[in-house]
């Protein structure tokens, strides 16, 4: 399986020799222009980027001290954390979240989790100190990205060959007082004019949080991590480029969530190839190709459950992935996008049991093992066909249009009897999607834009939701049996959205920008789990809840809401900045919310910025939700509030200072999507608190 899937990578490397014959001499001077991989989605190019995007930059002046990369999301609006504790943290967007939403870095490299409890997502696995910014497409209103639901989320790494030549490099330290945690990091590059290669080294050490009634959170845990970026310039017009990626945590405690993880392992590489040409019809190749790799070790050691039943789970992930596309200008007013695309992931593993009391709590004289097949060696393959057009309808409006086409094969090979049991028919699975976007983007003047957009997201069902069989798995306690059948989940969005910018002569105020979008999606095959009273618990038989949750497709649902940005400058370098997001949901199958709907947040920005210092104070109003969904169990949060204060100096050219105050008035909350505790020593089953006040602080050399 892995030798047919690492051919894919290597299949992609001849395409690096393509027009090295017509390379010119004139290439070998060191005034070579640098070629620009096409690892970004939002080029700054507003009459060519696609409609709906946003861009957060700075990242470093906003997250002092990021835990992982899921940290950026905190403050960018739309966005929510999905909790389980300090480590294992998904990003929502819109109340969407997991494979509904299209997660990659640098233009298409992936990495899937091992764990079915999601202990390990792509948030983990990628250094946030590499991010250079985020790239959001709100909606599936691009169809070159890979097949994309509910929208496109692009974690962007620096660009080593950008820099200028010779060597270069960064010492990070930084330092967190609740949890007395610490993080350091180490990078290195050299540049010249055809040859670059960047190292870097992390290692993380996180303790327990307190919340602000001083209850100590279990959340700790340690990783390391490093990187190596090697690029070369083929000829002035082509660039290839090879990265390594590994990331070690260890001893990584889990409050939401049943077990903890002992050891996850994960190794990314990934090929990048660009060929550029400024004459005739084809005027871009982009070739990408990666493979990566998770192995996760996970034990109940420290749980209570542990006195009855010892489990350990040893289980991985590999993801295979890669894409050609071709950029053609068969006019001045159009320009084509057309290409294929592969994402391939297979998992397997066991949970090892052994059974030490019986029912009524007596040890067993001979102790009873048990092994149970968490993925049961299963795969799902997406081999993608699309295209997609821009035509300058006038200097003024733009109209994109795209036509995307998946073929999905999925098979799970060595089933439990009793899923087998339960499905008959089981085997290869063909599934056949087809995605659609149009979008029109106006432009009467530089400093106002609107925009429509239509996309119809099509999302086949992930591992869990076709082949887990009575993991428990969500946010609620159940045990859920996935479904190999299910359709394809179809999100039908519509989009409105307005930018402008006023240049203002005015002594106090100088700039004044705002911005607004609502949306409205109607979902068809929403996928979600219900209890079936046919089924019967099957661990842990005598526990509540008695039921188990199945998999299935609901008929109406829908999905609506906004964000809004108003923005002014004044006195040359102060700031202010109000953003509101909310979303609403609706399942009208089962009468209540879709699960994991954030409530409506506000946050209002003050921010002082020169060239060598600068200060941010962030309030952030969070709403109650009491929009839920009870048949997850779901509970209505209350609404709170937080001040983090964030200051930064440089004192020195090559020295940066940061400072921070977080949750300045130490207020005890939790987010609505924080999960619940689980199986944990001294807690009920209730929501996760946040942390308290806490105070945070780096420094970084650069050379």
């Amino acid at each position: 399986m892995k030798l047919k899937h690492i051919a894919i990578i290597c299949a992609l490397f001849p395409i690096a020799l393509l027009g090295q014959e017509n390379k010119e001499k004139k290439n070998d001077t060191l005034t070579t222009k640098p070629i620009k991989l096409s690892t970004v989605i939002i080029t700054g190019q507003t009459n060519t980027d696609p409609v709906m995007t946003s861009v957060k930059t700075e990242i470093a002046k906003k997250i002092v001290q990021p835990r992982n990369v899921a940290d950026l999301f905190k403050d960018l609006n739309g966005f929510s954390l999905i909790k389980r504790g300090n480590y294992a943290i998904d990003p929502s967007f819109r109340a969407s979240q997991y494979e509904q939403l299209n997660i990659q870095f640098d233009g298409g490299t992936k990495v899937m989790h091992a764990c079915p409890n999601r202990m390990d997502p792509i948030t983990t696995h990628v250094i946030p100190e590499e991010i250079e910014k985020i790239e959001v497409i709100k909606g599936p209103y691009s169809v070159r990205y890979g097949a994309t639901f509910a929208g496109i989320i692009n974690l962007v790494t620096q660009k080593t060959y950008l820099a200028e030549k010779g060597l270069h490099g960064s010492v990070n330290s930084g330092y967190e007082s609740n949890g007395n945690s610490s993080v350091s990091m180490l990078k290195l590059q050299q540049v010249s004019s055809k040859f670059d290669i960047t190292g870097n080294f992390g290692f993380r050490d996180f303790g327990n949080y307190k919340d602000g009634d001083e209850t100590e959170i279990p959340s700790s845990f340690r990783s390391i991590d490093y990187g190596l970026k090697v690029g070369y310039d083929l000829s002035d017009n082509q660039r290839l480029q090879a990265g390594w990626r590994q990331s070690f945590g260890r001893d990584v405690l889990h409050a939401g969530l049943p077990m903890d993880t002992d050891e996850d392992n994960s190794s990314i590489l990934s090929l990048d190839y660009r060929f550029t040409n400024s004459d005739g019809l084809l005027k871009e190749i982009n070739a990408k190709s990666y493979y990566s790799y998770v192995d996760h070790i996970m034990s109940n050691t420290n749980r209570p459950s542990f006195r009855m039943t010892e489990a350990i789970s040893t289980i991985d992930a590999a993801t295979f992935g890669g894409k050609i596309e071709f950029k053609l200008i068969p006019s001045d007013k159009l320009t084509i996008y057309s290409g294929v695309d592969a994402f391939l992931v297979a998992r397997d593993g066991l949970r090892t049991r052994l059974v030490k009391r019986n029912m009524m709590g007596e040890p067993l004289d001979n102790p009873m093992s048990f092994d149970d097949k968490v993925w049961q060696d299963s795969y799902i393959n997406d081999y993608g066909v699309f295209t997609e057009g821009k035509y300058a309808i006038s200097n003024k409006t733009l109209l994109t249009a795209g036509i995307r086409y998946d073929l999905i094969a999925s098979n799970i090979q060595d089933p439990e009897a009793d899923f087998n049991i339960l499905y008959p028919d089981l085997g290869k699975r063909t599934e056949n999607n087809i995605s659609v976007t149009s979008s029109v983007k106006y432009i009467p003047t530089s400093n106002f834009m609107i925009e429509f957009a239509y996309g119809r997201g099509v999302r086949s069902a992930n591992m869990i939701e076709r082949y887990i069989n009575h993991f428990t798995v969500g946010q609620d306690p159940y045990e859920y049996v996935g479904n190999p059948f299910l359709d394809a989940e179809v999100n039908n969005q519509f989009e409105i959205g307005i930018k402008g910018k006023w240049d203002i002569k005015h002594s106090f105020i100088n700039t004044f920008k705002y911005g607004i979008s609502t949306y409205y999606s109607i979902y068809e095959n929403y996928i979600v789990p219900v209890i079936d009273p046919t089924l019967e618990r099957k661990f842990m038989p005598n526990a509540q809840p008695q039921e188990v949750k199945r998999f299935v497709n609901t008929d109406e649902s829908y999905k609506t809401g906004f964000e809004v940005l108003a923005k002014i400058g004044f006195l040359q370098d102060f700031s202010f900045k109000t953003e509101l997001s909310y979303a609403y949901t609706q399942n009208k199958d089962l009468n209540e919310s879709l699960p994991l709907t954030p409530p409506l947040v506000t946050r209002l920005d003050l921010g002082f910025e020169k060239e060598r210092f600068w200060v941010n104070v962030n309030y952030t109003l969070t709403a109650k939700q009491e929009e839920i969904a009870t048949s997850f169990r779901e509970q209505e949060t209350k609404g709170y509030t937080t001040l983090d204060i964030r200051l930064g100096v440089k004192p020195i050219e090559s020295i940066t200072i940061g400072v921070a105050a977080l949750n300045v008035f130490d207020v005890t909350y939790n987010n609505h999507l924080n999960f619940s505790f689980k199986n944990q020593a001294g807690f009920e089953r209730v929501p996760i608190n946040d942390p308290g006040r806490n105070f945070s602080a780096f420094v970084q050399y650069r050379f």
